[in-house]
């Protein structure tokens, strides 16, 4: 039930900017933003330390960066055959897109580079890919700005509308439209600060990152919530 909101550029000159919220079973162990990955030279990213993949990497080398988020599926495989989702985002990351039937449930897979983004989505019959235009957009566990999904329909104009800036702390506009969006109930649909337990699943918004890619460099910053589940002023470094 993770959210991102991606802004993509009129010019390819001009950096993509990313801000990403992680819902995870708090008892689900992770490393922080880093280097976790030696054998694929650095690559940092937000690590499983369960299964060893990533939900977040990044090369700033190439200036590619990858994100995954859960979606429903219709799979029919037994669980025996299905792998870990967190593989896809390293792959992802070092030019390797997932393509035919990927044995793994669900997923949005949001891969940034500097000259495009794109979102690749597998329901367990069909991968498909949706190119991103430029325009400030946001997914979560169904399509690329579904209005059926309440956050997204609720949020998304504001994200549109907030003036990010060039400087250091760009991403303060979107962290206050993150700031008004938590004075929803975490359990509320329209929440992007989640509480997804009444829905379910044992996941609640732990962490945030945001990215700039651009031709000349990637930079990316973490924060954790004090609290998962509950909104506080986020330090992203």
């Amino acid at each position: 039930m993770c959210t991102v909101v991606i802004r993509v550029p009129e010019s390819a000159d001009e950096p993509t900017r990313v801000l990403a919220i992680r819902d995870e079973d708090p008892e689900r162990p992770w490393n922080a933003l880093g280097p976790w990955w030696p054998e694929n030279e650095g690559v940092v990213g937000v690590r499983d330390a369960r299964a060893g993949g990533a939900w977040l990497a990044a090369d700033p080398e190439t200036r590619r960066l990858s994100v995954l988020l859960n979606r429903a599926d219709v799979a029919t495989r037994p669980e025996s055959e299905l792998i870990s989702r967190g593989g896809i985002v390293l792959d992802s990351v070092l030019g390797r897109s997932p393509e035919g039937r990927p044995p793994t449930h669900g997923f949005n897979l949001v891969e940034v580079r500097a000259d495009g983004s794109r979102v690749l989505t597998w329901d367990g019959e069909v991968l498909r890919t949706t190119d991103l235009a430029p325009g400030t957009h946001m997914i979560a566990h169904d399509d690329v700005d579904d209005p059926a999904t309440p956050r997204i329909a609720r949020w998304l104009g504001d994200f549109q509308a907030a003036p990010v800036g060039d400087g250091d702390r760009w991403w303060d506009a979107w962290l206050d439209v993150l700031r008004r969006s938590a004075e929803l109930e975490p359990t509320d649909d329209r929440a992007i600060i989640r509480d997804n337990r009444p829905l379910g699943y044992p996941t609640l918004s732990l962490l945030a990152c945001v990215a700039l890619v651009s031709p000349d460099g990637l930079e990316v910053a973490y924060g954790e919530l004090a609290e998962p589940g509950h909104w506080d002023e986020l330090d992203l470094a």
